[in-house]
């Protein structure tokens, strides 16, 4: 089956945070709007069908998680990244954010230590600061091209930490680490005694036949002292579903987690959580991934061309996974980021996240959204140009 994703969706008024709180976000409400990370494009059928079929049974009442639907997710796992995992492994979350906050709980008291590598997802940061933990910012190093880790900083920021949270892909970077680098972070934070939490719901998206390495299959060091994040609710652009699920090979880790989650009693999943589930790690959304996949490749390719020949002080930092892209505008000389985002707003009439929303090294950058049709790229790029003549 082949799917439309040039299609124009009607969301405004549909409650939809992308559309009807841009203006709070972004300051007007007459923007294209690129910023939060969900897709225009409509989500899959496959996806509405198991929740027409989940209606049809008239009562919306606690659902449990069943066999199959651990199965589903081993079966992906194996199939996709050549892992293997066992339902005992597993564990329903309710979000990945969600999970962090439950792991912080879990695994630190107030006034711990928690490492993130800024410029990074932003609840990284607000999560703990929330619980009262103390958040390390040991920053990635930027290169010509990209972000890299700083293992010499690393080493010396993770001391004294309980835990640290690992963006893998990276958001908003769209960074595929490499294994060496994952092992290294495994090695460091093994030693110090750190649990890692590894946020991998971006991991199914990965462009040129990349494959995702998952931070718990590195090395034996890794699966002692991490605890794996995933999701399909970006990949298949289903976010109102809360649909996502905890990975913990270590059995003492596991244990000590999953008992603080059934505890509070966040394992009991939305009623359509599990149907859905199923659907994504199915054939059809195998084939769906991939034709959305080619086709988001299509608008990151326009973009990167686009700007290179029309603008070229915007470097955009061309992602290895997700639809995300980090744009690097500090060539443009605004003086503050204030009116960086000013500039996008109302001059070019688009809305995008700001770079430093995601630390002190996103100074300078926007985060665009790229999926979403074609044609809205192509306009967006337009308005960028045309507002860039003006200054």
């Amino acid at each position: 089956m082949r799917y439309d994703f040039d299609e124009i969706v009607p969301r405004k008024g549909t409650d939809a945070i992308k559309i009807d709180r841009v203006k709070n976000e972004c300051g007007s409400d007459d923007l294209i709007p690129m910023w939060v990370a969900d897709m225009d494009f409509r989500t899959p059928p496959f996806v509405i069908n198991a929740i027409s079929k989940r209606l049809e049974q008239g009562i919306l009442g606690y659902t449990c998680q069943n066999p199959p639907y651990y199965e589903s997710i081993c079966r992906w796992n194996k199939a996709q990244y050549d892992v293997d995992i066992t339902r005992e492994m597993i564990c329903y979350v309710p979000g990945v954010v969600s999970a962090i906050f439950l792991a912080v709980q879990a695994f630190t008291d107030k006034g711990d230590k928690v490492l993130i590598q800024e410029p990074v997802y932003h609840p990284f940061s607000f999560v703990p600061e929330a619980c009262k933990r103390q958040v390390v910012q040991s920053s990635l190093r930027r290169t010509e091209a990209s972000f890299t880790m700083d293992f010499d900083a690393l080493r010396q920021d993770i001391k004294g930490c309980r835990m640290m949270v690992l963006c893998n892909p990276h958001n908003p970077g769209g960074i595929c680490w490499s294994r060496e680098d994952l092992q290294q972070v495994a090695h460091i934070c093994a030693e110090e005694g750190v649990v890692v939490v590894s946020d991998e719901i971006h991991c199914d998206m990965l462009y040129h036949g990349r494959k995702h390495i998952p931070f718990a299959s590195v090395s034996d060091e890794a699966r002692r002292i991490s605890i794996t994040l995933q999701a399909p609710t970006k990949t298949f652009n289903m976010p109102g579903i809360v649909a996502s699920h905890a990975i913990v090979y270590d059995e003492g880790l596991r244990q000590q987690y999953f008992n603080y989650i059934w505890g509070t009693d966040q394992d009991l999943g939305n009623v359509f959580a599990c149907d859905c589930v199923m659907a994504c790690y199915s054939d059809e959304g195998r084939e769906w991934k991939q034709q959305m996949l080619d086709y988001v490749q299509g608008n990151i390719d326009l973009l990167v061309s686009r700007l290179a020949a029309e603008c070229p002080r915007i470097r955009p930092i061309v992602p290895d996974a997700s639809y995300l892209v980090f744009l690097d505008c500090t060539e443009l000389g605004f003086k503050t980021q204030g009116e960086l985002e000013k500039f996008f707003a109302f001059d070019a009439k688009i809305g995008m996240n700001s770079g430093v929303m995601f630390g002190k090294s996103g100074f300078g950058f926007m985060r665009m959204n790229l999926g979403c049709p074609r044609s809205v790229v192509n306009e967006a790029i337009d308005r960028i140009v045309t507002a860039l003549k003006g200054i």
